[in-house]
């Protein structure tokens, strides 16, 4: 997912534990959680993000 996020032009601020912080310019902060699986509804959540729907 973090790939993902980077591809689309969001860069790392900071890492606090296992939750990575992330930026875009004009947009809110995004915190994704570096977990081998992301549940369902977390995962639907960040895409959706991904694609300027917040």
């Amino acid at each position: 997912m973090l790939k993902l996020f980077e591809k689309h032009g969001w860069h790392k601020v900071r890492q606090k534990g296992s939750h990575i912080i992330l930026v875009k310019t004009g947009e809110l902060p995004e915190t994704i959680p570096m977990h081998r699986e992301l549940k369902k509804g977390l995962e639907q959540k960040l895409l959706k993000r991904l694609k300027g729907k917040k």
